[in-house]
């Protein structure tokens, strides 16, 4: 096998998820894609106090540099760094530098380097560019060899192409089993029900609906509510507040309670095909996962058997109201085995592979034999 691919990678952080719903999902592909004989390097700014809320260190299959998030002369370092990758990304929602970033890694486009913008909220993005067709980043779109999604479908697909895009790829979300899976039950997370997402624009409302007002109709339920932004918030007399919750605890959080909540970001939810990192992260732990409603869930997990499903806060606590312990149990091990067998990102690793074109018929190439050489 040759030494495989070098990958340059611009993104928002690897080693922390503070403030920063993608960490699992880079962590994920980019494991995978190590695994696979593949080299990364994972350009991240110091911004947003990230730095002072890692939850691991610099992994040994990657190699993290931390860049100034003052000035632009450290991010252009980077960007000289990178040049001679065979691939470089530029991620979205980096927080900083971000239309300097999409610009500036064009110029690194060359005969053996492929650039490509991996876009890991591309509803707000093609939102962001359809409503405003000044946006700089609109007229960049066909300029990139390839675009990658974090999710989306069909309907990302055929809005990407729209604006010129020469290939768009879903690379859906996954579980990474080495480091999402069961673990004892932790008292501290003992409840009937538990969310986990950050206060964001898009997803409060669906909070108040699905999380908050199911609280309030299941007043003698314990419910936990995990993330950032959320402090300053009133909340039912049942629902207990854990703020943050570093990586390390989300196995517990998803193993302890009776079932666990998602709730799609509101663009998400319309999009479809958008299943959020805590899906897989909930199943990987063999957990009872409730979730709202989207178009393409079928595609992931079956509803009423691996997962269950409602379109309301009034319909999850139904559900939970009837839920027992041994069909929460079922309803996990269904998911954890569905998940096991077709959602990993070793899965996913492999399809990158082939839309990068990192083939057998890649590996004869010129490029390549370099690399052997």
């Amino acid at each position: 096998m040759s030494k495989g691919l070098r990958i340059a990678f611009f993104g928002s952080s690897l080693v922390s998820a503070y403030w920063n719903g993608a960490a699992t999902y880079y962590r994920g592909v980019i494991r995978a894609l190590h695994a696979r004989g593949h080299h990364v390097t994972f350009y991240e700014p110091d911004a947003y106090e990230r730095q002072k809320h890692r939850d691991i260190p610099d992994p040994a299959w990657a190699r993290v540099v931390v860049y100034s998030a003052e000035g632009t002369e450290a991010v252009e370092r980077c960007l000289e760094e990178a040049r001679g990758s065979d691939v470089v990304v530029k991620a979205s929602g980096v927080g900083v530098f971000d239309a300097l970033l999409e610009a500036r890694v064009l110029d690194l486009q060359a005969p053996g380097t492929q650039v490509v913008f991996w876009d890991v909220d591309a509803p707000a993005t093609l939102e962001r560019v359809q409503e405003n067709p000044a946006d700089p980043f609109r007229p960049l779109i066909p300029r990139y060899d390839r675009i990658l999604t974090y999710g989306g479908g069909e309907p990302v697909v055929r809005a990407y192409r729209a604006l010129g895009a020469r290939q768009c790829v879903p690379i859906y979300n996954a579980l990474d089993p080495s480091t999402h899976h069961p673990v004892p039950p932790d008292p501290r997370f003992e409840a009937d029900l538990a969310f986990l997402g950050n206060r964001l624009p898009d997803r409060e409302a669906r909070v108040e609906e699905f999380f908050l007002k199911a609280a309030e109709l299941l007043p003698q339920q314990r419910l936990l509510l995990g993330g950032s932004g959320w402090g300053d918030r009133a909340l039912p007399a049942n629902v207990k507040y854990l703020g943050h919750v570093y990586t390390q605890d989300h196995n517990a959080l998803n193993c302890t309670p009776r079932a666990v909540l998602n709730i799609s970001r509101e663009s998400m939810a319309r999009f479809g095909f958008s299943p959020a990192t805590r899906v897989f992260e909930a199943a990987g732990a063999a957990a009872c996962l409730i979730t709202d409603a989207w178009e393409g869930l079928e595609q992931f997990l079956e509803p009423g058997r691996e997962v269950l499903v409602a379109r309301s806060g009034a319909e999850v606590a139904g559900l939970l109201s009837e839920l027992d312990p041994e069909r929460a149990r079922r309803i996990g091990e269904a998911a954890k085995r569905r998940v096991l067998a077709e959602h990993t990102y070793a899965h996913r690793a492999l399809q990158v592979e082939a839309v990068l074109g990192f083939t057998a018929a890649w590996k004869a190439s010129p490029v390549a034999q370099e690399q052997v050489a």
